[in-house]
């Protein structure tokens, strides 16, 4: 129990690090508590990301993406998620890309690696604007499932698990929207608690 308090705290001062100096997180997190994780969570976006600024130049300076940022800068996508879009980005924190095995991070950020990091990265972007609406709206008419084409041509399949809004890779593993409808001026962000794996 201990241990889940305080990665609530640390997620939730990860999630509110950009919205002021480092003296205000803790003041801020501390109100955090129990069930209420979410709701303070969703309050503000990640990093204070603007909903005037592109996809990667709000990912450029968010606190709690810097491996993404990273990863997409070894990719050399960053010029693709600056253009006009739109594009629906499931940004996977540093938290999510932490649960990644080293041995694997690391390998995708080699040089020699670089076409299996964009695909990974591409798995993770669908064309067009894709509200949390639209995408309930899509699950609903699909009978309890959508399956939306990434940039890549991979299938993403998307689905409900009580009020939140689920993601099966093609590989099989799960990640969650922890906080969706971050704006962006060439699209929409929802931040997932894990890095999908396509079909490699």
């Amino acid at each position: 129990m201990k241990n889940a308090l305080i990665l609530t705290v640390a997620a939730a001062a990860l999630a509110l690090s950009g919205c002021g100096s480092n003296t205000d997180t803790p003041a801020e997190t501390t109100t955090v508590t129990g069930g209420e994780t979410a709701a303070p969570a969703a309050a503000a976006p990640p990093s204070a990301m603007l909903a005037s600024s592109t996809i990667a130049a709000n990912f450029g300076t968010s606190h709690d993406h810097k491996s993404l940022a990273a990863a997409l800068t070894q990719a050399g996508l960053t010029q693709t998620l600056s253009g006009a879009g739109p594009f629906t980005l499931f940004a996977p924190t540093d938290a999510a890309f932490a649960q990644v095995p080293p041995v694997t991070r690391d390998g995708w950020m080699r040089p020699a690696q670089k076409d299996v990091l964009a695909g990974v990265l591409k798995y993770h972007v669908v064309p067009g604007k894709l509200t949390a609406a639209d995408l309930a709206a899509k699950i609903a008419e699909g009978g309890g499932k959508a399956v939306l084409k990434t940039v890549d041509g991979q299938d993403l399949t998307a689905t409900k698990s009580g009020d939140a809004i689920l993601l099966t890779s093609a590989s099989g593993n799960k990640a969650t929207v922890t906080q969706a409808d971050v704006g962006q001026s060439n699209g929409v962000v929802h931040v997932v608690d894990a890095v999908l794996v396509p079909n490699m």
